[in-house]
């Protein structure tokens, strides 16, 4: 009769404990139980809004939320996000906003605050830009909601790991408003992509940290082709065609800038992952998902095109930021769905689904969400 030492066998037991839980992190098909999304306008789904915060006031307004709400309720659309969808994906209700009356939150909540930053508020004092900034809810003000919140989800580390085990965190995407507001106020090229390194910086560090509260499966998404924002394009028109991409019409140079920031990112989660063999670390990329609609619109259904906004106040791209969407002056399509922008800076429904589905079912997030 054989016998096992005592050191075999806990070897033994602890690789199947390791197995156990790798099978569990990378099932290909998860259910999970719960979600927590955190970032900027692209993933609020109120926040801004019941802070009580008065610079972007028209998303309080008609005709945000008008195809399938049917109200206003803070999304900087005229419908759905990404983390709508997402959530719909598993089973689970949209996410209430962390500030506003939420209810049983147990399957989740959103702590996104359109017009967030990546950096803290002190960084863009010290460039000298900020009394621009729209809110000082940055991504490191999330994380400490998310924190004050944690002991009313669980409370021993047992449960804490087996809740958290079983929730999807969605990091963002945030980082754009960082270069936004730089932009806007002069910051050349040259200078606003010395900040990347910090901006992605930062939104590794809020990975890490969720992971040390118990994440396990945490999806950070990329930046947008900002360069195909009519906004950018209205605001950095120029008159020479080289600056711009011949089949689709977007600028060169913040297309590039977006692609410098999404490889920096991307690289930096492969580090993480590293670190943290027994998480799941999932980079989703958005300029991925959206860039094909500016080749082929009419493929997504888009017959007005993606580099016009279905809700502005004329130009070239429809975008006038003397008459935004909601304000006077600017006019509402008919069909919001038959374009790919909203209002010059976010997208419609009908594009945030088609990146969705895009990055559940498609190739756009790395590894597979699904």
């Amino acid at each position: 009769m054989a016998f096992c030492s005592l050191p075999s066998l806990s070897i033994t037991v602890w690789l199947l404990l390791l197995a156990d839980r790798l099978l569990h992190c990378y099932s290909i098909h998860q259910n999970y139980s719960s979600m927590f999304s955190f970032g900027d306008s692209l993933t609020d789904t109120g926040n801004l809004l019941a802070s009580g915060c008065t610079s972007f006031p028209s998303i309080s307004r008609y005709p945000y939320g008008m195809t399938y709400f049917r109200r206003p309720t803070g999304r900087c659309s005229d419908g759905r996000l990404i983390v709508d969808f997402i959530a719909e994906e598993f089973g689970l209700p949209m996410l209430p906003p962390y500030l506003a009356d939420r209810g049983n939150f147990r399957q989740g909540l959103n702590f996104a605050v359109a017009g967030a930053t990546a950096l803290d508020a002190e960084f863009f004092h010290e460039i000298g830009i900020g009394h621009v900034l729209w809110t000082n809810h940055s991504l490191s003000a999330q994380l400490s909601w998310f924190e004050e919140l944690k002991p009313l989800l669980c409370n021993t580390t047992k449960e804490c790991d087996d809740y958290f085990g079983k929730a999807l965190f969605l990091v963002g995407e945030i980082g754009g408003n960082d270069y936004n507001y730089a932009f806007f106020m002069g910051k050349n090229l040259e200078e606003v992509q010395t900040y990347v390194p910090k901006v992605v910086g930062a939104v590794v560090s809020a990975t890490e940290r969720l992971i040390s509260n118990g994440a396990m499966h945490l999806v950070v998404p990329g930046n947008l082709p900002v360069g195909c924002s009519p906004m950018y394009l209205t605001l950095f028109a120029t008159p020479n065609k080289k600056d711009y991409t011949k089949k689709n019409g977007c600028l060169k140079k913040l297309n590039k800038f977006a692609k410098y920031h999404n490889s920096l990112l991307q690289g930096e989660l492969v580090k993480l992952q590293k670190k943290y063999p027994m998480t799941r670390i999932i980079y989703a990329d958005y300029y991925g998902a959206a860039i094909p609609f500016t080749y082929s619109p009419k493929h997504f259904g888009f017959t007005h095109g993606a580099l016009t906004t279905c809700c502005g106040g004329g130009g070239p791209y429809n975008f006038n930021p003397s008459a935004r969407c909601g304000i006077n002056g600017s006019k509402v399509c008919i069909n919001p769905s038959s374009y790919a922008n909203w209002d010059g800076v976010h997208l419609t429904e009908a594009a945030y689904h088609a990146m969705a589905m895009s990055l559940l079912h498609g190739p756009n997030t790395i590894p597979p969400l699904l």
